[in-house]
């Protein structure tokens, strides 16, 4: 408290004598300010550059080659576990090892999965796809619709961007759905509601996107329809970083909501009516919100 009353007369002094002075020079404006323009070639470029000169200073080191085949050799084990997912009678499992680098999305039964060998029935085979259509795909996830599991919505991206296309599969012919649902690359992604209905968000063109470069829109899309006919259900502000909608399929508690992404640590939530109004969440924006049949919790970053 001392230092306090001694420190504020020596401020008082130093304003006032400097109320005596010309006014300061403006600051200079940002030489960097061109790298907010995200998919900017001059921004890509400058990234790329610096992005070759890290790979060029870690891959000459000389731990690198030994920290590579270490690596290589555990991803490449066949002694790895599997991860899976259950959907339905299935396990879902992505695998990637030498043989199939790009990876291959497979399904087994619990019974099969027990075993030490289990016998994987593949879905998709990545590198043979990628082979056939000529692209350079790389795996982003697949969304099986509830509750037959016979169509599933595929994520790829194009070399692992993240811009990706999403296209309707059928697990029974292990073919994409022709004339189906199918996003074209973009940032954002889709979702199921039902059979004939999904949600998306994504490039709609001009004034659609964020100034972060993802979709700041949020449609509903019905089959037979085309993507330009899809009903808008919520529209963020440009310098948001993004918007989307989704659906929760749990049954008996079957909810649609619509995220609005602020910034990075804040967001808004909104519980949508079968009427199309949006009611929102009532938590901070920055706390993360989540639904799980009739509860709410909430994870606060501030008190």
């Amino acid at each position: 408290m001392h230092r306090l009353w001694i420190a504020l007369p020596l401020v008082l002094t130093v304003v006032g004598h400097a109320s005596a002075q010309p006014a300061a020079a403006p600051v200079d404006a940002d030489a960097y300010l061109w790298l907010e323009d995200v998919g900017g070639e001059k921004a890509l470029a400058w990234v790329k550059a610096r992005n070759a000169e890290a790979q060029k200073e870690l891959a000459s080191s000389p731990e690198f080659e030994t920290l590579k085949t270490d690596l290589l050799a555990i991803l490449d084990s066949r002694a790895r576990i599997p991860a899976v997912s259950k959907r339905g009678p299935h396990y879902y499992n992505f695998w990637r090892d030498a043989k199939n680098p790009r990876g291959l999305w497979r399904r087994t039964t619990l019974e099969e999965y027990r075993k030490a060998e289990p016998a994987w029935e593949v879905v998709i085979d990545l590198d043979a796809l990628a082979a056939s259509e000529k692209e350079n795909w790389v795996w982003r996830g697949a969304q099986l619709l509830k509750p037959d599991y016979t169509r599933c919505l595929v994520t790829l991206s194009r070399g692992g961007a993240d811009a990706s296309v999403v296209r309707e599969f059928d697990m029974t012919t292990r073919r994409f759905v022709e004339g189906g649902f199918a996003l074209p690359e973009s940032k954002g992604g889709m979702s199921w509601v039902d059979k004939d209905q999904v949600y998306v968000s994504t490039d709609f063109g001009p004034g659609s996107m964020t100034t972060s470069g993802y979709p700041r829109v949020a449609k509903l899309w019905k089959r037979g329809t085309p993507l330009s006919a899809a009903v808008t259900v919520f529209e963020g502000q440009p310098t948001d970083v993004s918007v989307s909608a989704g659906y929760d399929d749990t049954r008996g508690f079957e909810r649609h909501f619509v995220q609005r992404g602020i910034a990075f640590y804040r967001s808004e939530t909104f519980l949508r009516k079968p009427d199309g109004a949006l009611v929102m969440i009532d938590v901070p924006e920055d706390a993360n919100p989540d639904v799980y049949r009739e509860w709410l919790t909430v994870e606060l970053r501030t008190a």
